[in-house]
């Protein structure tokens, strides 16, 4: 064992330096992947990454005993060497102010530093370009759906103003342009230490494991039906949130205004959402797939709670309830609750609450990731209860390491458990080839989604998407 741990040290140590020797792009992005597989503490990789690195990445493994000082006079000075430190060497005697300054890191967009290092703004951006092909089993009510669609084409700024510990992200969708759904995050981040945050704005609700995955982290061209239908979807609040004891422990704690995204009311009817990870082995960031080929075994255990109340109206035509005026997504016309509304034939509040468990896996290119997911909506006033359950099960492997993977994935939904003939299966297959990491990727995959229609005949429909994503 204290030889394989020799061997990969060492061969670490040579594939660090060659990496340092080529540029400060490259350096930055071996931190994040010596961070990534658990060389490096989070904590030392902001010291090494910061807007003023308290020293640099050869200067931090050479205290961890992975470089030796014949690999760092190797490496010369400018590799070496803080950015401080390098420019005292080689520039004019510095200003109180210093320089501003510009880069371009792939995936992360262009950043820009102020002078005085008070300010920094990263502007970036997320195309997905898609083709669907739906084969219809009942082509007689439904014929087959062949389409061509921008599915999300996303920019964004982020960064931090005044101190490194007030940090900010816009973000926005321009194929919802004209809606609601047009701004997605916008929100201001305060952390005085890891342990303790301070988030206030609109961000995703904190509810889902693969909700918070962003879609273009995904393992397949998209989320599943299960976490999409239980999924609360953004909405504008402030949370408490941190990591403690190194990552090992997550919480977030949030007070929402339940009305969803972009969408504000004046009630004292108000959402709660909290969350809690236990990760034994370390971190495990929020991606699919072990793209990293993570060479120790990673283990993420969660937990999640929603509460909200909705104002419901009857309405005579429909003869069920129609909600008050929300972009809560479980709500909508995809959500287990907009499914089960048929239910609820009075003027009511009605209490929503959900409840998930998940886990994902990553070890040397395998991944495996589930949820259990359950919603209960009670009517204050008729007393009538819908219940709902789903859950996903995926695994997914690369048969060429960081470059193609395999994945499969079962999603089962149940919008009322106390009806039959509701459910929705799906199987799916998916194959990603990535050639740059996420930021630039094609994935396809095919799906047959078995849908029973109460009393009728169940079909078993298959859809065939192929997607292109570039990040920059």
């Amino acid at each position: 064992m204290h030889q394989q741990t020799m061997r990969r040290i060492t061969t670490a140590a040579g594939a660090i330096t060659l990496a340092l020797a080529t540029g400060a792009a490259q350096a930055a992005d071996l931190a994040t992947l010596l961070k990534d597989k658990g060389v490096i503490t989070a904590e030392e990789y902001r010291q090494v990454t910061g807007a003023a690195p308290a020293r640099s990445l050869p200067e931090l493994l050479r205290a961890k005993g992975i470089l030796t000082d014949a690999d760092l006079t190797a490496l010369g000075p400018q590799q070496h060497q803080t950015p401080q430190t390098t420019q005292a060497a080689t520039a004019p005697p510095p200003t109180t102010t210093g320089q501003a300054s510009a880069r371009y890191l792939p995936g992360k967009g262009f950043t820009f530093t102020s002078a005085d290092r008070a300010f920094r703004m990263s502007v970036g951006g997320r195309l997905q370009a898609r083709y669907s092909l739906t084969d219809q089993q009942d082509t007689a009510k439904s014929p087959n759906v062949s389409k061509w669609e921008l599915k999300r084409m996303k920019f964004w700024l982020s960064g931090y103003a005044y101190t490194k510990e007030l940090t900010y992200l816009v973000q926005t969708d321009l194929t919802q342009g004209g809606s609601s759904k047009l701004l997605e995050h916008a929100y201001l981040n305060y952390r005085p230490i890891p342990e303790l945050q301070l988030l206030a704005g609109q961000t995703k609700v904190p509810f889902g494991r693969q909700w918070l995955n962003s879609s273009g982290s995904q393992e397949f061209v998209d989320r599943s039906t299960a976490s999409d239908m239980f999924r609360p979807g953004f909405d504008t609040g402030a949370k408490l949130h941190g990591d403690l004891f190194k990552s090992l422990l997550t919480y977030e704690i949030g007070g929402y205004g339940g009305g969803g995204q972009s969408t504000t009311r004046s009630s004292n009817k108000n959402a709660m959402a909290a969350r809690i990870t236990v990760n034994p082995f370390g971190p495990m960031p929020y991606s699919e797939g072990d793209l990293a080929q993570s060479s120790s075994p990673k283990l993420s255990l969660g937990a999640d709670y929603y509460m909200n109340t909705l104002a419901a109206t009857y309405n005579a035509t429909s003869k069920a309830d129609t909600l008050e005026a929300n972009n809560v997504y479980l709500a909508g016309s995809s959500g287990w609750l907009g499914k089960g509304m048929g239910l609820f034939t009075t003027n009511e509040n009605i209490d929503v609450k959900s409840f998930s468990v998940d886990t994902a896996f990553k070890w040397q290119g395998f991944s495996l990731q589930g949820e259990y997911l359950a919603g209960e909506a009670d009517g204050r006033s008729s007393g009538k209860k819908l219940r709902a359950a789903g859950w996903y099960l995926q695994s997914g492997y690369f048969i060429l390491p960081r470059t193609v993977e395999l994945a499969l994935r079962y999603s089962y939904v149940d919008p009322n458990r106390d009806q039959s003939g509701d459910l929705q299966s799906d199987t799916q297959g998916a194959i990603s080839w990535y050639l740059n990491r996420h930021n630039l990727k094609l994935q396809a995959d095919v799906t047959n989604s078995h849908i029973q229609h109460g009393s009728k005949p169940s079909t078993d429909d298959l859809l065939y998407r192929l997607q292109a994503q570039v990040l920059f």
